[in-house]
């Protein structure tokens, strides 16, 4: 009679030990609700400033890869491509009020929410790709996937990422490069309109281009389905995405005033905000490409810059039209270029449905290239 008990008991601690960081992001938001003024009061000193900095970012980052184990533990359940498009969209969800919470505070940044986007677009398709690429070819000498699947997210991927940051660069409004109210309305038409026609093909009639051929054709039976409910994993995802959107207002602040008062480049707000957004989903896609499963990975980092293109834009245009904060979008100079390039390149790696280390590491490149050219800038 006592087992039931019991097994409730094991069963807390071990709920306990697997979302401690759930408390930490909890405690930590409850210690800037409470004492506010007197942790941002001395900014001034820089190693105060690097333990708030390194606080709140360790915390949002925290709870962000809490956020992608517990929908890749939604994904395991549901299969591709729902699991995918859970993480893809929490984490463009936590995107969305980072930048939000950085744009609203402090001086206006015009550019912040362009170079997120950029930022966010090279580290997926160059650094993330790369590294999954190069590592899943490290033990074997090709890795297969979809060729419909990444057709179909290059060819929504390439128009949206066109009209959001080449063409604005091309079309001067009476506020120069700000685009006018009805530019701004027909992008985020656009925007949403091409992602939900992506969703509803996905999730509908070409669900099976986002599968990988070898494993949907085996037996049912050599797949079987994780045991356990699913809606623990929702709700913990829901918790622990509750303090990303008080954590993320903290963080803007000391973002601010590196860029306001010291004088960073101001392309350093939307770096920060991309590593955010990027890492747990790199962790991810990485770890399935090394297991062999590069269709997963595929749907991770390319379903990541279309749903960020796709979703931010229109999201940050609305903020920019509701509190009056101008927004640049388009991308000059060196930018431009390697943006143009690391879409072409994208469209010869995923072109034969084939993947090998030699394409990893031309991604790698491309990526260090970006790297160098933020602080050439």
């Amino acid at each position: 009679m006592t087992e039931g008990p019991a097994l409730r008991a094991v069963g807390a601690a071990s709920l306990i030990r697997e979302e401690w960081f759930l408390g930490v992001s909890i405690a930590t938001s409850l210690a800037f609700l409470v004492f506010h003024e007197q942790l941002f009061g001395q900014l001034s000193d820089p190693l105060w400033f690097t333990v708030v900095f390194a606080w709140l970012f360790a915390a949002v980052l925290g709870s962000a890869l809490s956020v992608v184990r517990h929908a890749d533990h939604l994904a395991e359940r549901l299969k591709e491509p729902y699991g995918t498009l859970i993480l893809t969209l929490a984490i463009t969800s936590i995107e969305v009020m980072a930048i939000s919470a950085v744009m609203l505070h402090g001086e206006n940044n015009p550019t912040l929410a362009r170079d997120t986007l950029f930022a966010v677009v090279m580290i997926i398709l160059n650094g993330m790709v790369g590294l999954s690429l190069l590592l899943g070819a490290w033990r074997r000498p090709e890795q297969q996937h979809n060729l419909q699947g990444a057709n179909a997210y290059l060819g929504v991927i390439v128009p949206l990422a066109t009209l959001s940051l080449v063409m604005p660069t091309f079309l001067s409004g009476p506020d120069g490069q700000h685009p006018s109210a009805p530019r701004q309305l027909i992008l985020g038409l656009i925007s949403v309109g091409l992602y939900a026609t992506f969703l509803f093909l996905q999730a509908g009639r070409h669900r099976d281009y986002f599968t990988d051929d070898s494993i949907r054709h085996e037996p049912h039976g050599e797949h079987s389905l994780p045991h356990g409910p699913m809606w623990p994993h929702a709700v913990l995802l829901f918790a622990y995405m509750g303090p990303v959107v008080f954590l993320v207002e903290q963080l803007a602040r000391p973002i601010d005033y590196i860029i306001e008062t010291l004088h960073a480049p101001t392309a350093f707000g939307g770096v920060v905000m991309a590593i955010l957004v990027a890492t747990p989903e790199a962790i991810s896609a990485v770890r399935a490409s090394i297991a062999n499963n590069l269709q997963r990975s595929v749907n991770i980092f390319l379903g990541s810059v279309l749903s960020t293109i796709g979703l931010t834009v229109p999201a940050m245009l609305v903020v920019s039209q509701l509190y009056g904060h101008p927004v640049t979008l388009g991308l000059e100079h060196g930018d431009l270029v390697m943006l143009l390039l690391t879409l072409a390149v994208s469209i010869i790696t995923f072109a034969s449905g084939r993947t090998h280390l030699m394409q990893g590491a031309v991604h790698l490149v491309l990526f260090l290239a970006y790297v160098m050219l933020i602080f050439q800038q």
